[in-house]
């Protein structure tokens, strides 16, 4: 029997910045939502498993393939649920949502299985931003094979101000009993936050031109617009980051980046985790804030060139 033809999903090329030969298809969870995979399959040395942040999407990533391409290595990355073109769960679809922390799980297992069915070159490595390292971190404890990681801003905690903490478990608790888990967490918005602050006031990047590209991704597709969390999500961040940070550190050869000016996920709980990790290293960069594969063409550089050399160690 003939194995399924792979169903193509739409790829914005005109504002990926993305190397030649990317492919977008449709893959399903075991729970039946549809999510996006992008792929670059032209690796040498193997293929790099990109694990993207909240409200991300695969387009933000061209960059990102270009410079792995250039290095020797593929990549895969992917829409998860609830956010860029892939399914979205409630009614109303600007807040970024979830039902359980783990239902990421099951679209990591589509995406791996869509990996394995292209037959992308081995082995595996993992880069994992923000949302996508706590996703990450779930994974390999759960077993996923891969030969080095890197981190970059993972989401092992929250930011938040201390005194805010027991509100923000509290009130997102109390949310799924009283039918307003689907709310946007108070304080944040529908809109993107690309659109919603100024880049003078921006917590993602000191580099403009990088700012004004992304900015420029959802203003010519506001399709893949993702506002602020709900109430739901961040109960269930929240819980699930609170686990991982009890668990014993997987085995990986590890690089870890934080930017020095991190405001958005826990720069005290990412450090404490790394403490613990035989096999990691903690780089903090100096003047970066928290996307520093979209920060600075110096620090995009370091980055990639740290990254590859961590996984060329590990052949």
């Amino acid at each position: 029997m003939d194995a399924p033809t792979l169903e193509i999903a739409p790829f914005y090329r005109d504002v990926a910045n993305a190397p030649e030969g990317g492919q977008c298809h449709w893959t399903t969870t075991s729970d039946g939502l549809r999510i996006r995979v992008a792929h670059w399959a032209k690796g040498v040395k193997g293929t790099v498993l990109l694990f993207n942040g909240r409200t991300e999407y695969v387009e933000k990533y061209g960059p990102a393939a270009g410079e792995f391409a250039a290095r020797g290595y593929g990549m895969i990355t992917a829409d998860w649920r609830g956010q860029g073109l892939a399914d979205r769960m409630i009614e109303d679809p600007n807040p970024g949502h979830v039902a359980k922390f783990s239902d990421y799980q099951k679209d990591v297992a589509a995406f791996l299985g869509m990996a394995n069915r292209l037959n992308l070159p081995r082995p595996y490595y993992l880069v994992a931003h923000s949302m996508g390292g706590a996703i990450a971190l779930r994974a390999l404890h759960d077993g996923m094979k891969v030969n080095a990681a890197v981190f970059s801003a993972p989401m092992w905690g929250i930011s938040m101000a201390p005194a805010l903490r027991p509100l923000a478990w509290s009130l997102s608790w109390a949310s799924r009993s009283i039918g307003l888990g689907q709310n946007l967490t108070p304080g944040t918005k529908r809109e993107s936050y690309l659109n919603a602050v100024a880049f003078e006031d921006n917590m993602l990047t000191t580099d403009r031109e990088m700012w004004e590209w992304m900015r420029t991704q959802v203003s010519k597709h506001p399709e893949l617009v993702l506002g602020g969390p709900s109430l739901r999500w961040l109960y269930e961040a929240l819980n699930d980051t609170r686990h991982l940070s009890r668990l014993p550190t997987p085995t990986v050869p590890t690089l870890t980046t934080l930017g020095s000016d991190e405001q958005i996920v826990d720069p005290d709980r990412i450090k404490a985790l790394m403490a613990d990790w035989k096999n990691g290293t903690l780089d903090i960069i100096r003047g970066a804030k928290h996307e520093v594969m979209m920060d600075n063409p110096s620090q995009r550089q370091y980055f990639f060139d740290a990254a590859c050399a961590l996984f060329d160690g590990h052949p």
